[in-house]
């Protein structure tokens, strides 16, 4: 965006106002950009999820942070695979962790969820390990911050947690990211 308004500024230094709509024009087309790769992962996390499960209602799905319109464009990355699943009809329930220490969760995906309508229960990020125990929770559908080249994952510190009592309990695990969350030049997550 920088690049653009530089160079419209550049190409008519006396006409401002140009330079701002080509600032706002470049700026919807990265939101239409973004919008459309978060439909598209939403399809594809949801399509993953009942081929993993065998399920196509009835899903229980858990999330860690925010990863909705609030974060990304309109939909969101694991959020909009639940948003998704809500809105085909296949989701009995989201759950979502508080996302210690900022709260994310309890904060950002909370009013996404009540404002969308979609069913769904805030847990303490300490009661995941039950929630397996004692639910039937179908996936855990997170996002990611970087992804490495080895597809080691880095998100928030609650995911580690979700996806090691996940494994323990069969639960499937699906990471949404877009391409630019993948970075090839970090080998692994070992830092």
């Amino acid at each position: 965006m920088d690049a653009v308004g530089r160079q419209a500024i550049a190409s008519s230094p006396d006409d401002l106002e140009r330079a701002v709509r080509a600032v706002v024009a470049a700026g919807r087309q990265v939101q239409d950009e973004d919008l459309a790769r978060n439909v598209r992962m939403a399809e594809l996390g949801a399509a993953w999820i009942a081929r993993a499960t065998g399920k196509t209602s009835g899903l229980r799905i858990l999330t860690v942070c925010n990863t909705g319109s609030l974060a990304t464009s309109g939909l969101g990355t694991a959020l909009g695979v639940i948003t998704h699943l809500h809105n085909q009809g296949q989701l009995d329930r989201a759950f979502y962790t508080q996302t210690a220490p900022y709260h994310q969760g309890s904060r950002l995906t909370a009013l996404e969820l009540l404002t969308l309508r979609v069913p769904a229960t805030l847990l303490a990020d300490t009661m995941v390990g039950s929630l397996f125990q004692h639910k039937q929770i179908d996936a855990l559908v997170v996002g990611a911050d970087r992804v490495a080249a080895n597809g080691d994952t880095a998100n928030k510190v609650g995911t580690y947690n979700a996806a090691v009592l996940a494994r323990r309990h069969g639960v499937k695990v699906v990471v949404v990211a877009p391409e630019t969350t993948v970075d090839l030049d970090t080998a692994d997550g070992s830092l």
